[in-house]
């Protein structure tokens, strides 16, 4: 009798593998807000003026992915930076002239994610590439603004940590940062993803 009820244990027990499994796979989409922040390094615009763009926004982003296991998956982000603005005074003609810059950046990042599952908790890790618009608006006083744009693609990478309740509502802390040259383009989020 103990030997039968070990057995139907056992067997019990493997038929819940697949669907343990499947827990750990699947699709999930989710979205989050944050905190952007631009940093330009220091560029000399005027004769012995130099000018460093330093500012931050609020920031959203959706995003969907597919998990192949609980250890690793693929995720494509859109990210809204905001418009994050900076005004500095230059001295022109004798005259002090405050100039404002915006700076506005969108992006698409598909990724590789690696996951951690520590008990209830997950730390996370993804590499990938964005593809990335900026605008720029420079504005002063009794002056028509300026307006320009560019465009490019560059490596990104992220990191979070975060946990799951209810077996499908997961949250998480996360770093991004995109790696464009001369510019630190990063954020900090709050996201939450339904695992289906």
């Amino acid at each position: 009798m103990k030997t039968l009820a070990v057995a139907v244990c056992a067997a019990l027990g493997l038929l819940s593998l697949p669907a343990m499994a499947a827990e750990d796979s699947g699709f999930y989409a989710g979205a989050g807000i944050g905190q952007a922040s631009i940093n330009t390094d220091s560029v000399e615009i005027i004769p012995g003026q130099s000018y460093k763009f330093d500012a931050n926004d609020t920031a959203f982003k959706i995003f969907g992915g597919w998990r192949l296991n609980k250890y690793l998956g693929f995720e494509v982000d859109y990210m809204d930076l905001g418009n994050p603005s900076d005004t500095k005074t230059f001295v022109i003609s004798g005259k002090s002239v405050p100039v404002k810059t915006e700076i506005g950046v969108t992006a698409w990042a598909p990724y590789l994610v690696g996951t951690l599952p520590i008990g209830m908790f997950e730390l996370s890790a993804k590499l990938g590439y964005a593809w990335w618009d900026a605008s720029f608006k420079v504005s002063s006083a009794g002056v028509p603004p300026e307006h320009g744009s560019d465009s490019g693609d560059d490596f990104a990478w992220g990191v979070g940590a975060g946990m799951t309740f209810f077996d499908h509502f997961n949250t998480k802390l996360e770093y991004e940062a995109v790696e464009i040259s001369h510019v630190t383009v990063d954020a900090f989020w709050l996201t939450g993803a339904w695992r289906f």
